[in-house]
């Protein structure tokens, strides 16, 4: 029979590798998750997201038309300082 001490010994080894495989599993699995995170939240640049549906003429904003004009100078209050000179 195997001394107390050598049975000891085995068993602080194992433990001590389940340990280390558990630490480096928790290391991997945080590495990965924190990954994802940054990859999730990062800035989103034009062109590369896709977005879905879209104008069914797309040519007809190439060209504002008098009535958005209109409304533009109305927003930025350039009727007023027209009317004011």
């Amino acid at each position: 029979m195997a001394s107390e001490e050598l049975t000891k010994n085995i068993a602080y080894i194992v433990l001590i590798i389940l340990f280390a495989g558990m630490a480096w599993f928790i290391a991997k699995r945080a590495g990965e998750n924190r990954q994802s995170m940054l990859e999730d939240l990062a800035p989103k640049i034009a062109g590369e997201d896709t977005l879905e549906g879209g104008a069914i003429d797309p040519s007809q904003f190439d060209e504002p038309d008098d009535e958005a004009l209109d409304e533009m100078s109305e927003l930025l209050g350039l009727d007023d300082e027209e009317e004011d000179q």
